[in-house]
């Protein structure tokens, strides 16, 4: 369906008196593309704030009876988009949508946004929910969606929380559908719908790979080339040499400034010559002779040469007569009658 949205805002506002038009085009921006204040349109009128409010509730309200005869198959088309994404939607992705350069004539760079609220506000069918500390602001044609999407983005926090991993809407749905609690909730709710809900949350992130998490996760808001490290390596699910990581990570970036941040950031532990895995998968910082150290001080009991070299090999890129050279240091190990060593200093 293609539309020119100022064409029809003009259309509606003919009707209106000069005055009345003209604070409406500037109290909504339909022309300049600027929201006027109440203030700044009184000044420029030479009446009260208050005045020019009560002209644009007038000049809505003669707005809204020529609308009520004349756009009732764009308002339906309004309520058909809505109703597909669960009868609620984001406000930024429903003007989006309804403003894609697909759907309006005029040219792809006017979305028609200004003129696209001015039609919503035209109609009581469409309510606006302003943004709070937990929502962004969205449009619905049922206030019970709003209730149930409370009830679901709570619930999928919870989930993350238990998880503790980014999730796709598949496997939430799959997880919920295990619980026959649930069950009956999440099967009305189809792909559009959940996504239209978790949308409107400022709790929940989407990344681009489909995934939901929290906006402070790393695999989800990555921020700068220490996160973006991160998430390679989480990728490939192994140490990578500094210069691999910098093939990985997408834009341009520079060899050193990669290892730079790879040294400073805990999350990362240097296992070889220039090679990083990740603090979580169990890698312990330090030297050689520091890796030694933990191994046997953990153990509790003295280990063989072959015991030692194998468990620092786990630990550490190295060659096994690296390893050898380190233990022989007899200022930090001490080997007993049986050919086993143990940590001097405990």
């Amino acid at each position: 369906m293609k539309l020119n949205y100022q064409s029809i805002c003009n259309n509606l506002l003919k009707e209106l008196s000069p005055r009345s038009r003209d604070i409406l085009e500037k109290r909504f921006g339909l022309k300049s593309g600027e929201k006027r204040t109440l203030e700044s349109v009184g000044k420029e009128y030479g009446i009260t704030r208050e005045r020019v409010r009560q002209i644009e509730k007038e000049g809505l309200g003669r707005a809204r009876k020529v609308a009520k005869v004349n756009c009732k198959t764009l308002f339906q088309y309004f309520k058909e988009e809505i109703q597909t994404l669960g009868s609620l939607e984001k406000e930024d992705s429903l003007i989006s949508e309804l403003g894609s350069s697909s759907k309006i004539l005029g040219g792809k760079t006017d979305k028609g946004r200004n003129q696209i609220l001015f039609l919503l506000a035209l109609d009581t069918q469409f309510q606006k929910f302003k943004e709070t500390e937990d929502f962004y602001s969205f449009w619905t044609i049922d206030l019970s969606s709003f209730a149930l999407a409370k009830k679901i983005s709570g619930d999928f926090i919870k989930t993350l929380n238990k998880r503790n991993q980014p999730l796709t809407s598949e496997q939430y749905i799959q997880d919920k559908n295990k619980n026959s609690r649930t069950k009956n909730l999440i099967s009305k709710l189809f792909p559009k719908a959940l996504f239209s809900y978790l949308e409107i949350s400022k709790g929940i992130l989407r990344n681009t790979e489909g995934k939901y998490g929290f906006p402070d996760w790393p695999e989800i808001n990555p921020k700068g080339i220490k996160d973006k490290a991160y998430l390679a390596l989480k990728k490939e699910n192994k140490p990578l040499h500094f210069s691999k990581v910098a093939e990985i990570i997408e834009g341009p970036t520079h060899l050193q400034t990669v290892h730079n941040e790879l040294i400073k950031d805990p999350r990362f532990v240097l296992v070889g010559r220039g090679i990083y895995g990740l603090q979580e998968w169990g890698y312990k910082s330090g030297t050689v002779q520091e890796v030694i150290f933990s191994i046997l001080k953990e153990a509790h009991r003295p280990l063989t040469k072959p015991e030692i070299v194998n468990d620092v090999l786990k630990q550490r890129f190295v060659k096994k007569n690296t390893i050898i050279l380190n233990l022989n240091n007899k200022k930090y190990f001490w080997r007993n009658s049986q050919g086993r060593y143990r940590p001097r200093l405990i």
